[in-house]
């Protein structure tokens, strides 16, 4: 092979193909390689079913009772994005829409004290939930919250004050504080509490306005894009990819 490229690029896991798609929509010659026989290096989506029974090593083959290996698609890492996130803009910006479907998530739910709470997946559900009554004050402090602009503020400082006297300040029970600590904020410890509160109230002001953001594709796209969903020129670029059928 005797041509020449701008950039090499290694592994098709998630940092790679962003890359590759960023430097290719900016004119550059790119040849993206991956040793694997699927895409995604460790957060890819095997299929067939052979091809995860040889990913993880295990004995024999798929059992008949599972159906044909390629009626499954196993995600190596679940893919949970933010839809008002960077992480969208940065692969809407690189035309992956050609090859990847978005779909808003049906639920998602928090265990505590014996019992089942959802978290709100929609604007109407962030209202009517009984766990965002106990702190709605709190949600309009943080949709409001601009960390460029001080008056904003309201007595904190989002570069000192720690995330423990944010919930303090807004008199926040502990069943309340875990909620929105790993249920709209994602951390997986407590270790948050005790840094200062920026970060904390940005991925929580991520999650609301990610709610009303969209409800499928089309509204991803042009909301993030500001241009408007032509669905014939995704199809074209999906035939050209993986043909007519």
């Amino acid at each position: 092979m005797n041509e020449e490229y701008d950039m090499i690029v290694l592994s098709t896991d998630l940092t790679e193909c962003i890359l590759s798609g960023i430097m290719s929509v900016n004119g550059k010659k790119i040849l993206h390689m991956d040793r694997n026989p699927y895409y995604g290096g460790e957060s890819g989506s095997i299929t067939p079913l052979e091809d995860l029974y040889k990913r993880f090593k295990l004995p024999g083959t798929p059992p008949a009772s599972m159906g044909r290996g390629r009626d499954c698609n196993v995600d190596l890492i679940p893919k949970f994005l933010m839809a008002n996130g960077q992480l969208v803009k940065m692969l809407l910006y690189t035309e992956v829409t050609c090859y990847l479907d978005f779909k808003v998530i049906e639920g998602s739910f928090v265990y505590k004290g014996g019992k089942i709470y959802k978290a709100p997946s929609t604007e109407a559900e962030a209202l009517a939930s009984s766990l965002m009554g106990l702190f709605r004050k709190f949600l309009v402090y943080v949709a409001n919250f601009d960390e460029k602009d001080t008056r904003t503020f309201e007595g904190i400082d989002p570069k000192k004050t720690t995330m423990h006297d944010v919930y303090k300040k807004f008199d926040l029970g502990q069943d309340v504080i875990d909620f929105t600590g790993h249920a709209l904020a994602l951390y997986r410890t407590d270790d948050y509490l005790d840094q200062p509160c920026c970060e904390t109230i940005n991925r929580i002001k991520l999650y609301s306005e990610s709610l009303t953001t969209c409800d499928d594709i089309k509204d991803i796209y042009e909301k993030m894009t500001g241009s408007e969903f032509d669905f014939e020129e995704m199809k074209g670029k999906k035939i050209d990819i993986y043909g007519e059928d």
